[in-house]
């Protein structure tokens, strides 16, 4: 929504498409978040590219608007990376996946 006023706001008519539906059955735990790491270095890439583009154009509102998606990118590509590396390492260990689901829960508390 961030992204769709920032546009509307200055004048721009913005027409949503539809997406095509997320994957919804993974071989495992680890593999649905190695998935979801690639998927937030893409949206990164997207990112970058609007700033470059940005940069360009020499439109500095749009740069300064952007930024927010860059600075909160880092963060949720940091966030997937973490817990794939985390399931790699309980992977062999069933337990260990609950004491992991315990943590990430208590996130954000």
């Amino acid at each position: 929504m961030k992204l769709y006023e920032f546009l509307v706001d200055r004048g721009g008519r913005v027409a949503l498409k539809p997406i095509a539906a997320p994957e919804t059955d993974w071989k495992s735990t680890l593999d649905l978040f190695k998935q979801v790491a690639a998927h937030e270095a893409s949206v990164t890439a997207s990112i970058h590219s609007l700033y470059d583009l940005a940069m360009k154009e020499k439109d500095h509102a749009a740069q300064v608007m952007l930024h927010w998606f860059i600075t909160e990118q880092v963060e949720e590509e940091k966030n997937a990376a973490e817990i794939a590396s985390q399931l790699e390492l309980v992977e062999a260990r069933g337990t260990a996946v609950l004491m992991l689901d315990h943590q990430l829960g208590t996130r954000g508390e």
